[in-house]
């Protein structure tokens, strides 16, 4: 498969298959380059300084989830929800949660979904950017000692079981994450304050190194993550299919992942990871004994 992809959407060290017409059109974001450095820069200093921002990532999932559409992940019994939307009490605190985070980042051909939801709040960021520096390793090797994970509980004792391999961890740039962060893998948003609460708990024993935490969490995000700063003064950057990656669950074809390789472990029990989407491809695997 070639990538098609105009230089203006590049990020260095990476390979995206995703053939979006938009990452083809010159105009669809022409400025793309010069914020994603001007991005990095801001994601340093911030970190330096240790501010407190959290970024949501909005992709045609959440779309259908905060309408309540009964699509892919945001179907009931699917992922997020084991219940009915009739039957989840709150779901406007999700609607209402999405806006309250300090920054949103949206994939460049979905902006006009978010705006279908939220015609005034402005887009600061290409969740483009989420994508490509976890693939080039550039969060890890950067702010390595410094960064945590927040995510499903079956994908974090994954990475945790992988990140004990001396060749893992020179693939990421890093010996360990400082902090795992975990969530329930499945229907979180059955029970969004029990989530609020446990989440910020364990924020609240994070090591105090930790100024990074890069956020997959699914569809409770929307009524998570603008709180998680309750507890600790650190960036909290919803980075979504990027701990697939990180997890060695992501498919090749997904947006700047071209290149990434996929460390598998012999003998564990995959059986129990709720899989986004994933077809195992012989080349873009990596097997480490266990």
């Amino acid at each position: 498969m070639e990538s098609s992809y105009l230089d203006a959407y590049k990020i260095d060290g990476t390979v995206n298959f995703d053939q979006n017409p938009a990452f083809c059109n010159e105009n669809t974001y022409p400025q793309f380059q010069q914020h994603l450095e001007q991005f990095k820069a801001w994601l340093k200093t911030s970190c330096e300084s240790k501010q407190s921002s959290t970024i949501y990532k909005f992709g045609d999932g959440d779309f259908h989830f905060l309408r309540k559409s009964s699509v892919g992940s945001a179907s009931p019994g699917r992922r997020a929800l084991s219940k009915s939307y009739g039957s989840l009490e709150n779901h406007q605190d999700f609607v209402d949660g999405v806006c309250k985070n300090d920054m949103i980042a949206v994939e460049i051909y979905n902006n006009e979904l978010f705006h279908q939801l939220y015609p005034e709040r402005k887009i600061d960021l290409p969740a483009e950017f989420g994508y490509g520096l976890v693939a080039n390793k550039w969060f890890t090797k950067t702010f390595s000692g410094k960064i945590g994970l927040i995510g499903a509980d079956e994908k974090l004792d994954l990475i945790q079981n992988l990140m004990q391999k001396k060749e893992y961890q020179e693939y990421l740039g890093l010996e360990d994450f400082n902090d795992y962060v975990k969530i329930p893998q499945r229907f979180a948003c059955d029970d969004l304050e029990n989530v609020v609460q446990s989440t910020l708990k364990q924020i609240k024993q994070t090591k105090d190194e930790t100024v990074l935490f890069l956020v997959g969490i699914g569809h409770v995000k929307s009524g998570l993550l603008h709180r998680l700063k309750e507890e600790k003064n650190a960036i909290f950057y919803d980075v979504g299919s990027g701990i697939d990656a990180l997890a060695g669950i992501i498919d090749f074809y997904r947006p700047f992942m071209g290149d990434w390789i996929n460390h598998r472990l012999e003998g564990y029990d995959y059986g129990k990871i709720d899989f986004l989407q994933y077809t195992p491809v012989e080349e873009k695997e990596k097997w480490l004994s266990k």
